[in-house]
């Protein structure tokens, strides 16, 4: 029997979506089969206590590990260039055990100022509860960064290109200012995949994923991933994983394993009508500013082939309008759906300010630069031509509403 390994050294991203962290099936199974099942079976109590105590190998409880799960953190950590993986049952829950698991009472970290809201939420509400300090900093900023640390600094957690803005942050600048106050850097790296960055690359010591997303695809999964170093993901699933109990189903592990394969043609997709989109946006008379890496005036070009290899598929844009304008041009869209997910077949679309984000505080989300009118599109599989002119029917409401306010003086109605 072939005997497949971790050394994906020679291969592309592409192969390696597909055979990364593979192991060959004992009964010679092309695809890797789904172990439904809760706990695991000892032969005799001499095996159950020695699989206990760490002695010999084996299954035990699937909580602890589960052949499926186990296959789809080596696919996953393989893509990202690490020796390992820890699958979690959600993204906030990889979040949470990958934070919690370095942390403790008196501890400081530093959040870069614009995350998702769950995140920002857990930061500023929870983690302040059990004396852990928390700054939120500008981490585009390298020297307000610096300015931030503490003897006491531990962690620095960031997203790269920013939820829901897209501000891309110099993740090797960051890394060496966490190390340099002996701090762990951890990286969100669900908006790009670890086809377009891989952060180890720029010296994150881990990198964790909303699986629901890209990785997965198919908008029928909720969980998340976190990469790093045998001994971090060692302590991460001996300890907040397994005693906080936040781990992956099988089945799930399993259906992102299928999702997996097909990531690396997905994304080109995704990427190719993204950024047509894109520059439909920019040109449209009712709105003020496009937030997209793949700009040539974006900030995130000076990264462009070091640490990023791609714009990504995620767009954000402003309105000429308010809060009820935004919400206005969700509303008229006909084949793009208002969802708060991102990465999946089907293009989708959200107003962060009172959805994703609406646990900022309003000045904190201002201060963050997500405004009232800003818009989160996450560009899909269907035809590109299909997408604008969803988009262009949906924002011509906008332009007749401006028209009717000041022709008529009231308060615009788009019921």
């Amino acid at each position: 029997m072939r005997n497949n390994n971790n050394d994906n050294t020679q291969w592309q991203p592409a192969t390696v979506t597909i055979h990364g962290g593979k192991r060959p099936d004992v009964h010679g199974a092309l695809v890797a089969p789904l172990y439904q099942t809760a706990t695991f079976t000892f032969a005799n109590t001499e095996q159950g206590s020695a699989r206990f105590a760490g002695d010999e190998p084996g299954y035990i409880y699937s909580r602890l590990g589960n052949p499926t799960t186990d296959e789809l953190e080596r696919r996953v950590a393989a893509l990202e260039g690490y020796p390992a993986g820890a699958a979690t049952a959600t993204g906030m829950g990889a979040v949470s055990a990958a934070m919690l698991a370095f942390l403790q009472q008196g501890d400081h970290v530093l959040i870069s100022d614009a995350v998702y809201g769950c995140s920002y939420a857990l930061f500023s509400q929870l983690f302040i509860r059990f004396g852990i300090a928390v700054d939120f900093v500008d981490m585009a900023d390298p020297d307000a960064t610096q300015a931030a640390m503490r003897p006491t600094t531990r962690l620095l957690f960031l997203e790269s290109p920013a939820n829901p803005h897209l501000k891309v942050i110099d993740i090797a600048v960051i890394a060496a200012i966490a190390h340099q106050g002996k701090a762990r850097l951890i990286v969100d790296n669900t908006f790009m995949t670890p086809l377009l960055q891989q952060p180890l690359k720029q010296g994150a010591d881990l990198v964790i994923h909303s699986a629901t997303k890209y990785l997965n695809g198919h908008g029928d999964v909720v969980a998340g991933v976190i990469c790093g170093h045998d001994d971090d993901i060692g302590l991460i699933k001996s300890t907040t994983l397994k005693d906080m109990g936040a781990t992956m189903s099988p089945h799930d592990a399993w259906l992102i394993l299928r999702g997996l394969k097909t990531l690396d043609v997905r994304m080109q997709r995704h990427c190719e009508n993204a950024l047509e989109v894109a520059h439909y946006l920019q040109q449209h008379p009712q709105i003020a500013a496009v937030h997209y890496p793949g700009f040539a005036d974006h900030p995130a070009q000076r990264l462009m082939g070091t640490q990023m290899h791609g714009a990504g598929a995620v767009i954000a844009f402003e309105l000429k309008g308010t809060f009820d304008n935004a919400r206005m041009v969700l509303d008229k869209l006909q084949m793009i759906t208002i969802a708060v997910s991102l990465g999946d077949a089907e293009t989708l679309i959200q107003h962060p300010a009172s959805m994703t984000h609406s646990a900022y505080p309003q000045e904190a989300r201002l201060q963050a630069g997500i405004t009232d009118t800003l818009i989160r599109l996450s560009v899909g599989l269907e035809a590109a031509p299909d997408i604008i002119a969803d988009l262009e029917q949906a924002l011509s409401y906008m332009a007749v509403a401006g028209v009717d306010r000041k022709q008529k003086g009231d308060k615009v109605s788009y019921g």
